[in-house]
């Protein structure tokens, strides 16, 4: 008698096509995944900066003043140094595929000494139907974040 060691040809090709079956559904999923996860970093990379800002008013005990530039994706930070002339601006750019729009806010967040803000609101869409705001309090400078409905 002949001992069957191995697998025949034909078990082989079944199980390359179910491999290649279930690699077909999973990839598009993975791929949205990462999408929605860079989409997260860059809004909150957007509201530890906000963040940043008002911490740096309080403890510099000076006005900060935040500025959305569309045309540069990024944003601008100026403030007064301590002889009151304005110290050198701080840019943190953000990535092209995001478009913030700050219709709905001033032309500038204004973060105060004792923590307070002018209030504000950026809208941030992703790639995808991925839309975030990130609201400024104006009575405590507060900065949240959270995914906008569809």
């Amino acid at each position: 008698m002949r001992s069957r060691a191995g697998f025949t040809l034909m078990e082989l090709v079944v199980v390359l096509a179910l491999i290649a079956v279930a690699a077909a559904l999973v990839a598009p999923a993975v791929g949205r995944t990462a999408d929605g996860v860079m989409a997260r970093a860059e809004v909150a990379s957007v509201a530890a900066f906000l963040r940043g800002a008002r911490e740096q008013a309080v403890t510099g005990q000076r006005t900060i003043q935040v500025s959305l530039e569309r045309d540069a994706h990024s944003l601008l930070l100026r403030h007064a140094g301590r002889d009151g002339q304005e110290g050198a601006p701080t840019r943190r750019a953000f990535s092209a595929l995001l478009r913030v729009d700050g219709t709905a806010i001033p032309a500038a967040i204004v973060f105060l000494p004792q923590g307070m803000s002018s209030g504000g609101r950026l809208t941030v869409e992703t790639t995808g139907p991925r839309r975030y705001i990130v609201s400024v309090d104006p009575l405590t400078g507060r900065v949240t974040t959270q995914r906008a409905a569809p």
